[in-house]
């Protein structure tokens, strides 16, 4: 994390590549000054040893996500997905972490929904964590397999009624024609996962990134931030410092 400039050089980029030419008034100047007068890491944070680290980044992260847990992170299990397109657009949002274990991090969607059809055109994604409570970063990156219906589905069963409800309802990325329409397929979505808690959605696919490369940042208030990169080669995990 860094902190927000004073200025900038050259006038920002509108999209089309022109000069974007930014109004001076009352609200502008007061989002201006709200930015510069927000605070991070104003707690104190933990330390990290990277020789203390594991050899395999995943008990780490196990171990930092649960310390965001206790520390009191709020969902500290959402994260930030990267896919891009065909054309090689990238795409963000954040998302659940279904599972982390021996074959990877584990999330699910539709596979109609931007994401999924992101992931069949270019099955590689990243994967973003921050833990403001304690300072920390996690960043994972790999090629993403999707796995079969079965264990697809039995994903699906394993959430909460709320959850197998938004399934049913699908549609996801789609454009919506009015808040009604949604209002009416929600509830008939919230009855049949009650009525029947185990339908199938067909589309629901669990999707595993294997990492290639994991990295552990942890904030530092004199900004000496540590971090500590995995990256696996030849079979094995190669651990690096890497430069704040």
């Amino acid at each position: 994390m860094t902190d927000h400039p004073a200025h900038q050089d050259s006038p920002d980029a509108a999209p089309g590549g022109t000069p974007a030419h930014h109004s001076d008034d009352a609200e502008s100047q007061a989002f201006r000054e709200l930015l510069r007068g927000l605070r991070v890491w104003d707690v104190e944070l933990p330390s990290f040893d990277p020789a203390t680290a594991p050899a395999e980044p995943l008990p780490l992260f196990r171990q930092w996500l649960r310390e965001a847990a206790e520390a009191g992170d709020p969902e500290p299990h959402t994260m930030t997905l990267a896919t891009a397109d065909a054309a090689g657009d990238p795409s963000v949002r954040t998302l659940m972490l279904h599972d982390a274990d021996e074959r990877g991090w584990h999330f699910a969607s539709h596979r109609g929904s931007r994401k999924g059809r992101e992931l069949a055109a270019r099955p590689r994604a990243a994967l973003g964590f921050y833990w403001p409570a304690v300072g920390r970063q996690v960043r994972v990156r790999g090629p993403v397999t999707a796995a079969g219906p079965e264990e697809s589905a039995a994903d699906l069963h394993r959430r909460s009624t709320g959850a197998l409800a938004a399934a049913l309802v699908g549609r996801q990325s789609e454009v919506l024609g009015s808040a009604q329409e949604l209002a009416r397929a929600s509830d008939a979505a919230w009855q049949r996962a009650r009525r029947e808690p185990e339908a199938p959605v067909p589309s629901w696919t669990l999707y595993v990134l294997h990492p290639e490369e994991v990295e552990f940042f942890q904030g530092d208030a004199q900004r000496r931030h540590v971090r500590l990169n995995y990256r696996y080669e030849n079979g094995h995990w190669v651990r690096e410092l890497l430069w704040p």
